[in-house]
């Protein structure tokens, strides 16, 4: 399955929902959106309830997205409800790094 990636704006934010995989081949595809949104100063949420596969490389791409974000005075906080996904977060510790919501809502309403 590949990667697909929809945004749209909700205030001063984007949201940005991936759909698919993102794994070794496919990671920097999301990398270069998350960068041009952040690039924009903007806070990004990123939607992963239709992400079926994230590895390592995924994760790394999240972990640098939101540390440009932070540089740039900016927020990213993620949508998660895959309970695999967010075992993910948990066993690398990475929940405690990120804003994990349940709703694209949640997450906007968090700002």
């Amino acid at each position: 399955m590949s990667l697909s990636m929809t945004a749209s704006g909700a205030g001063d934010l984007t949201v940005l929902e991936v759909r698919g995989e993102v794994d070794l081949h496919s990671a920097a595809q999301l990398q270069d959106r998350l960068l041009q949104v952040i690039a924009g100063g903007q806070s990004v949420v990123v939607d992963l309830t239709g992400l079926s596969f994230l590895d390592s490389t995924g994760l790394g791409v999240l972990v640098a997205a939101r540390n440009q974000a932070q540089q740039a005075g900016a927020q990213l906080r993620l949508v998660c409800t895959s309970d695999r996904m967010l075992k993910l977060f948990r066993i690398t510790g990475l929940d405690a790094v990120f804003e994990i919501y349940a709703t694209v809502p949640a997450a906007i309403g968090a700002g």
